[in-house]
């Protein structure tokens, strides 16, 4: 059913529509819509059998998710940012005691300082905490890769995130076809969970391991993740047939058959670099964009394929590894390992920052003359940084950096009015 609607509400009727049996809340923006439409679908008794738990922090969350999900309950909880960062150690033992527990992840940056816009920095933090991570473009996608997350996570017993940009998608306003409850039941068939906490046969999970089998234990859930691989694409052509619409998947490509330089990217960025793209099309460039749908596990031969006959590859992303440089283009490295490419890494975004068509046109005509650096931020403002680190030099007590930037910013609007 076709209808204009919030992507945060959309979500949650996706997620309604899998059939949840414990939903686990704690409100942070810019999650908390989705959590709340369903609180309220719970309380109309839309959906039911259902137990909607409020609890006291994002760790209570994760915590009694885990709970559920041992117990045999198709559990679902949602977070951002901060909240992500402080169920952290839950999240890690969800993966590894194998439970698959579905959350979204509204992208929210990572503070301090504090920052509520959107960039990729919490999800990136737990890209190694062994969650599937799917990256969503749009609230039609957002909604469409839920789904599939409940059966992608139950086929391989893992537990998957579904990462969406904040308030870009969560509070965005969009035409979303939402499926009906046939249509979702005839696609996820109901929860066989693989392990079952049964008090008629105690036994112990989460127990102590060793050395003597722990790295046994990691390249499990390693070999879990390679199985993932091998069935999000065919989750996705199964989606595909029953739905009428092609969503999900490991990556997909635009304008790229023939594409000298082609952008790689996460999330809801992809719809502004394809229309960049299509101007630059028009002025006789020829470039293309690949979108990556899973970050985790990282589809490292798919994308060396799609990138086997571009003579350069930009990758823009909206997260940054402090001390090195791209997080996402070192996956794309690898992936391009042994070919001779011309690689370029743009960060741009952060902390909610307008990436606009203009801006992204000057870069990338830049960098298809080979005239940028092979680390570069968009739009940065190099002055503000000297100001600051020129403080520095000189050993004043500025206090934080952040707070003494504002102070710049302000004396600058100052004498602009």
């Amino acid at each position: 059913m076709l209808k204009q609607i919030e992507g945060s509400r959309a979500v949650a009727e996706a997620v309604a529509l899998a059939r949840p049996e414990v939903i686990c809340a704690y409100p942070i923006s810019p999650q908390t819509h989705i959590v709340e439409a369903l609180g309220e679908l719970v309380k109309e008794g839309a959906l039911s059998p259902c137990e909607f738990i409020n609890v006291e922090s994002e760790f209570a969350a994760m915590s009694v998710a885990i709970g559920a999900s041992a117990a045999g309950a198709r559990a679902y909880t949602a977070t951002a940012s901060q909240g992500l960062l402080f169920m952290a150690e839950a999240v890690y033992n969800a993966a590894g005691l194998g439970l698959p527990i579905v959350m979204t992840v509204a992208n929210r940056a990572i503070g301090a300082p504090i920052n509520i816009w959107n960039d990729h920095s919490d999800a990136m933090s737990q890209r190694d905490c062994g969650w599937i991570q799917l990256f969503a473009e749009t609230n039609q996608e957002a909604a469409d890769l839920h789904v599939q997350a409940f059966r992608l996570a139950e086929a391989v017993s893992l537990p998957v995130m579904v990462c969406m940009d904040g308030f870009i998608l969560t509070h965005a306003y969009e035409r979303v076809d939402v499926p009906t409850q046939e249509q979702v039941d005839a696609f996820l068939p109901p929860y066989q969970p693989r392990q079952v906490l049964d008090p008629a046969e105690p036994v112990t999970i989460g127990a102590m391991v060793g050395p003597e089998a722990f790295a046994e234990v990691r390249y499990l859930a390693h070999a879990r993740q390679l199985r993932a691989l091998e069935l999000i694409p065919q989750i996705a052509a199964d989606f595909e047939r029953q739905f009428g619409r092609s969503s999900g998947g490991l990556l997909h490509g635009y304008r790229c058959e023939d594409a000298h330089t082609i952008v790689v990217a996460l999330g809801s960025v992809l719809g502004t670099i394809k229309d960049t793209v299509d101007a630059l099309r028009d002025a006789g460039h020829r470039i293309g964009v690949l979108g990556i749908t899973s970050f985790r596990p990282f589809p490292l031969a798919a994308v060396r394929e799609a990138l086997v006959h571009a003579e350069r590859v930009i990758v823009l992303e909206k997260s940054f590894s402090v001390g090195l440089g791209g997080i996402l283009a070192n996956d794309v490295r690898m992936a391009m390992s042994g070919t001779r490419r011309h690689g370029y890494t743009v960060v741009a975004g952060l902390g909610g920052r307008a990436i606009t068509q203009a801006s992204l046109a000057k870069v990338f005509e830049q960098a298809m003359r080979d005239a940028i650096e092979p680390l570069t931020f968009l739009d940065m403002d190099w002055g503000l940084i000297e100001r600051q680190l020129e403080r520095e030099r000189r050993g004043e007590r500025s206090g934080p950096a952040a707070e003494a930037m504002l102070r710049d910013l302000g004396a600058v609007a100052s004498r602009v009015s």
